[in-house]
């Protein structure tokens, strides 16, 4: 039998913003403009008669039923993920990704998932496939790598071993959408919400195309009762469209609409998931709306500080989302313009950041100087933010917000003009290499990646071989997505210059050129590289060793400090050996065996590139030896960093010649 979910927090832990009612969002794909009468008809009641949603949302007589079974319908880089942290640390619920991808939903079900994200493979070996029992050493202990491993395995004083029972899976993924829509207490609604690019709003409304689609299918199938939840990112107002569909399909039938936005960071989602700033529900103000808050706020609160769950009108959560990445997109945007005056004053973008950075109204994250921003979030959510204020009448708003989109343009175009001029003004026979296909470091998401732009524009130049080389995506899926984007004819199989390689040696080997395109650690110097041997792979600098989380604070560890122990005696070990260990404290099951025509396996077979995944993700990486690149290209040896990870005075006395983005040599 499931256990009930714990005691629900503390009205007096829960943060809360003021109830308003956001503004509305445009007409087109997009939710349409209605009058704010519509806000009482979602909420119930008028603004000023509403109670606040602390004092309601944990009201003794809002009590609600426990959460048992959740349904995630989109199975792509928010659900997946999500889904999988909300099923780890609640192992009494069962969670269900449905898409009807049946490629993808394969890859879930595999050794080969289709996103990589640090820690997701931990995660999925314990919810997917369920664990053993084990038997962990309740002391700290400084050890080498075997004595750790072996205090994990309960070595020592028998009265500190704590037994760890086995946990069943219950984190699926499956192709079943209406049966497990229909079994589901909680629906959660990720999937894509991208940029239109044709019709009303083109260019800058959001498509709904894809989520209105699925809110049919759920109004469809859910259970009466349900709480649907908006994890997507979407226009404001798009709780009423999602009410008003389901009251077409399910009349007379209540549903309860909440907003629950991500805040994931590509290459730290399970991070930001795990140790969440916060998590933001948005609901009506009505005693249904607080329940339905109430019942998603303990989901999450079985690992998040309560004082961390944020309450808010749905509205407001849903504008939320769209203005704190538009505000992230605006710093780097700023930067860069800043970046633009250091290159034509002398001036250097690291120091000018670093003095502003240390003025705390200001603070120093999201100043990293470059070719600006990519993947699928801030471009769309900024655009849509232009689109509702147009649609609002506000065209100096409008106005303000368009040109971060076009300062992050402005700066990804005059990188490559950089590039151009470098070269005497032609790349005809000359071979560039590209270093970094993702759109950041530590993730294989290449939505909206400044270098696939780049490599367009760079084609059109008439280069000999544009050559491209990203350690963390599979070769021979860059190869098929820059023939989707760009065209089949750039390929170098099709006669093209587009060459796909698995090897960042092989890519530089005869390059007039080198560009950095993605802040990969394997593509930094360390200082002065002149006094290295040329074939000396050099080893990333290890982080501090985090600290041992043992004793634990109770008697029986929960899932989050089993992670923590896992990897604290993962970290310990590959300091003392370079063979990595995966399973410290032998809690694993075997991984599922893939389909005899799992097309992973077939490219790792045909190409024995695999990419990370889940093999890969705990093995040490090198950094480039960059003499040996040195040695390899034809003169003068330029590289062209746009992400700000070379130092310029080492690269130089090897004898390259380099250009940054708002960066100058001090040597």
């Amino acid at each position: 039998m499931i256990p009930s979910l714990p005691s629900l927090a503390d009205p007096e832990e829960i943060v809360t913003l003021d109830g308003s009612t956001a503004p509305t969002t445009p007409e087109g794909s997009s939710p349409v403009l209605r009058p704010q009468d519509d806000t009482a008809q979602l909420t119930g009641k008028s603004r000023n008669n509403s109670r606040s949603l602390s004092s309601a949302l944990f009201d003794t007589t809002a009590r609600t039923p426990p959460v048992r079974n959740i349904c995630c319908v989109g199975a792509g880089y928010v659900g997946g993920p999500t889904a999988a942290v909300v099923a780890f640390q609640n192992p009494h619920i069962r969670v269900t990704v449905v898409d009807r991808d049946a490629k993808r939903i394969q890859r879930w079900n595999s050794k080969h998932p289709p996103i990589y994200e640090p820690g997701l493979n931990d995660i999925l070996r314990i919810a997917r496939d369920g664990s053993r029992d084990c038997v962990v050493h309740n002391e700290p202990t400084n050890t080498e790598a075997s004595g750790a491993t072996a205090s994990a395995s309960g070595c020592g004083d028998t009265h500190q071993e704590i037994a760890v029972p086995a946990r069943q899976p219950n984190l699926f993924f499956t192709t079943d959408v209406a049966k497990c829509i229909s079994e589901a207490d909680v629906v959660l609604i990720a999937v894509n919400t991208p940029t239109k690019s044709r019709g009303t709003g083109a260019g800058s409304a959001t498509d709904m195309a894809a989520f209105e689609a699925v809110t049919a299918v759920v109004a469809q199938h859910a259970r009466p009762g349900a709480i649907i939840v908006e994890k997507s990112t979407v226009p404001c107002r798009t709780a009423q469209l999602v009410q008003d569909t389901l009251a077409l399909y399910r009349p007379g039938v209540h549903f309860e609409v909440l907003s629950n936005p991500e805040f994931l960071a590509a290459g730290t989602a399970i991070k930001d998931l795990l140790h969440a700033d916060r998590i933001l529900i948005g609901s009506s103000n009505t005693p249904a709306g607080y329940r339905a808050a109430a019942a998603l706020a303990s989901v999450y609160s079985s690992w998040i500080p309560k004082s961390r769950i944020i309450t808010t009108n749905v509205f407001s959560s849903e504008l939320a989302k769209l203005v704190a990445n538009s505000m992230l997109a605006q710093r780097i945007s700023s930067i860069n313009s800043i970046a633009a005056i250091c290159d034509a004053t002398g001036a250097d973008v690291d120091e000018v950041a670093s003095a502003i950075g240390a003025d705390p109204r200001i603070g120093s994250k999201f100043l990293n100087a470059g070719i600006g921003f990519g993947g699928s979030c801030f471009k769309k959510d900024v655009l849509s933010l232009v689109y509702l204020a147009e649609t609002l009448i506000l065209p100096e708003v409008a106005d303000y917000w368009r040109a971060v989109i076009n300062m992050n343009e402005f700066s990804r175009n005059r990188f490559v003009q950089r590039v151009v001029k470098c070269l005497s003004n032609t790349l005809a026979g000359k071979k560039v290499t590209v270093l970094g296909y993702a759109f950041k470091k530590d993730t294989n998401d290449t939505r909206e990646s400044p270098a696939l732009d780049i490599i367009r524009t760079l084609e059109e130049e008439g280069p000999r071989e544009i050559a491209i080389f990203d350690p963390c995506c599979i070769p021979a899926q860059m190869t098929d997505e820059i023939g989707r984007f760009v065209g089949a004819g750039v390929l170098q199989s099709n006669g093209g210059p587009v060459a796909v390689y698995g090897d960042a040696y092989a890519a530089c080997e005869g390059s007039d050129a080198v560009l950095i395109t993605t802040e990969f650690d394997e593509f930094k110097n360390i200082g002065d590289l002149s006094k290295g041997s040329a074939g000396l792979a050099i080893p990333i600098r290890q982080k501090a060793l985090q600290p041992d989380p043992r004793p634990f604070e109770r008697a029986e560890p929960t899932e989050s400090d089993l992670l923590a122990l896992q990897s604290y005696l993962m970290q310990s070990a590959t300091q003392t050996s370079t063979l990595a260990v995966q399973d410290p404290l032998d809690r694993f099951n075997p991984v599922p065996l893939c389909a005899e025509d799992c097309p992973d396996c077939l490219v790792e077979k045909a190409t024995g590139a695999t990419g990370y995944g889940a093999s890969k993700e705990h093995v040490p990486k090198n950094r480039l030896d960059w003499r040996k690149i040195y040695y390899h290209m034809r003169r003068p040896h330029w590289v062209f960093d746009g992400r700000g990870v070379l130092d310029i005075a080492g690269m130089e006395r090897i004898g390259f010649r380099v250009e940054s983005v708002g960066r100058h040599s001090r040597a």
